[in-house]
């Protein structure tokens, strides 16, 4: 008989000196607790705030729902009309969980039955079913995580679309053998913590809805070093960013770096890389500040080469300490860059894996999770202005990429700490501890106005964009066929000039004749042919839209 079913006798004997409103519960101790959780589930669904932490507890309900009903039905010793009231009780929290899965239609297929398996859903039924005093069988009780089965990084969606570059196979072939990372721990102690036991996203997410009465979001950094040992020759790091490297260099590896726009993430997250050795080291960026990642690995590690990933990859320097690639191309690079080696991973605007059903999201978590198989402690660093969004629930991909949690519980970690606070969900010291312990695992987050002192007057700064669209397409064309065509006016010149044209050499009248000569051709052709100031107008155009993505990424950070 299910384990619901041990306790209903002892507590109907036991309920003769109780109100009316306590015996109806005598039969059946689990329903109210399923009335309160479905509830819970409904109201998140209702706000569309339904994450990882509801969806398995709507699993849970479905199957308790399904246990109590056949449960209830079976015990003979609960009088007719009782059992009726249950059975309509049941059919209640039924037909909650059927309009919830209404409003979001994925929930549907977790209704099959052999659904509410993994460990999170079984501990969470446990609990409840311990909750309604029902008696359990020791192996039960204990709930094991099955070891995780190391999975492809590319998903069988893009694996036609996978390309190697023609380097990446002279670097294989340079040394086709990773080195082991001798450090590489076992995995961790399976020892049962006092936390185990509880389900700890969902209050998790509420400490920091809760907040801290204004309190910064910011671990505690060491004090500003003495010298700046870190900068090159003419450069000058600012006391904040020395603070945060002063942390990499404690042997911190694991940030949300979330800086306001303007406090300089990308010269941080550089050195940072520096400071730990974390190379090879991947960046993964929006398009259009790729260029710009490239220019400050050169100007804050001058002794260190960067290759930026366009495309199929066919210029890539295999032998790079930096490898930057934009989201949009990182779906066919996904089997050379597991393969790799690599020690440190950057997500720069990190804010755009937040949607954890997105190829994009899922692309970028696959990788961070095989750097951490392969590597003991690399640099995982999550850049964003703006880390909290629009719901707390969307630091779910960006904790993943860290490997703070796993989208069920928390990492071992991060379990530690909240197990180190003494307190549990059901405390409510327990929610300011929790958030801390968040916080302590690396974010870092410092207003202008925290560190006013520490900037500069003014800066303006060009940012150097390449354009590999359709646009960057047709403009390289028309300067490869401008550069042709003066080239030929000018050999023609020179030519019937009776001399010879000599590489590396010009004329510098003959050249201004021919670009005269272009201005002029130009007016006269109108607005329909193709010449340098055609060409100019494309550049804007396609300039014009990165910008516009480019200001669309600073309203979301500063608004």
């Amino acid at each position: 008989m299910p384990p619901t079913a041990s306790t209903a006798p002892a507590r109907r004997r036991g309920a003769s000196n109780r109100g009316s409103s306590a015996r109806r519960d005598d039969d059946a101790p689990l329903i109210p607790i399923l009335a309160r959780k479905v509830r819970e589930v409904e109201a998140k669904a209702q706000r569309g705030k339904l994450g990882p932490t509801n969806r398995v507890k709507f699993q849970v309900i479905a199957f308790l729902v399904r246990e109590e009903r056949a449960r209830v039905k079976a015990d003979e010793e609960i009088p007719a009309a009782a059992r009726a009231e249950l059975l309509k009780r049941l059919d209640g929290v039924a037909t909650i969980l059927a309009k919830t899965a209404a409003r979001d239609t994925s929930l549907i297929q977790l209704l099959e039955v052999d659904q509410a398996t993994s460990p999170v859903a079984k501990r969470m039924r446990r609990d409840w079913l311990l909750e309604s005093g029902a008696e359990l069988p020791e192996d039960e009780l204990i709930i094991t995580d099955v070891a995780p089965v190391q999975t492809s990084v590319v998903p069988a969606a893009v694996a036609s679309r996978q390309v190697t570059p023609p380097q990446i196979e002279a670097r294989r072939e340079a040394n086709p053998f990773l080195a082991p990372d001798v450090a590489l721990r076992a995995p961790a102690s399976t020892a049962r913590r006092r936390l185990d036991g509880w389900e700890l996203m969902g209050p998790l997410y509420k400490a920091f809805e809760t907040g801290a009465g204004g309190a910064n979001a910011s671990m505690e950094l060491p004090p500003v070093p003495e010298f700046d040992r870190l900068s090159p020759k003419g450069l000058e790091i600012m006391p904040h960013q020395s603070r945060f490297l002063e942390s990499v260099r404690a042997g911190h590896r694991s940030f949300l770096l979330a800086d306001e726009p303007g406090l300089g993430k990308t010269a941080q997250s550089v050195l940072a890389a520096s400071v730990a050795n974390a190379y090879p080291l991947l960046a993964v960026v929006p398009n259009v500040v790729k260029m710009n990642w490239a220019r400050e690995v050169e100007r804050w590690t001058p002794q260190r080469r960067a290759t930026v990933i366009h495309g199929d990859g066919d210029q890539v320097d295999a032998f790079a300490d930096v490898f930057i690639v934009n989201y949009e191309v990182l779906d066919r690079h996904l089997s050379w860059l597991s393969s790799l080696g690599l020690r440190g991973m950057v997500v720069d605007e990190a804010h755009f894996i937040k949607n954890l059903g997105s190829q994009r999201s899922q692309n970028v978590l696959a990788l961070g999770a095989r750097i951490r198989e392969q590597v003991s402690d690399p640099l995982m660093l999550a850049l964003t202005g703006t880390p909290l969004i629009n719901d707390v629930e969307d630091f779910d991909a960006i904790w993943r990429f860290l490997g703070w949690t796993n989208g069920e519980k928390p990492g071992p970690e991060l379990m530690a700490k909240l197990d180190a606070t003494g307190f549990t969900p059901a405390d409510k010291a327990f929610y300011p501890e929790a958030r801390d312990a968040v916080i302590s695992m690396g974010i870092v987050r410092r207003k202008k106005k925290d560190v006013a002192a520490d900037l500069p007057d003014k800066l303006i700064a060009d940012l150097p964009v390449e354009l590999d669209d359709e646009y960057g397409r047709s403009i390289r064309e028309a300067e490869r066929e401008l550069g042709e065509r003066l080239a030929a006016k000018y050999r023609r010149i020179i030519e019937a000039r009776g001399d010879r044209v000599i590489r590396g050499e010009a004329d510098d009248d003959i050249v201004r004749l021919v670009a005269h000569g272009e201005l002029e051709e130009a007016k006269a052709a109108g607005a329909g042919a193709d010449n340098v100031f055609t060409m100019v107008r494309k550049i804007g155009q396609a300039k014009a839209l990165l910008a516009a993505d480019y200001a669309a990424q600073l309203q979301r950070s500063v608004g």
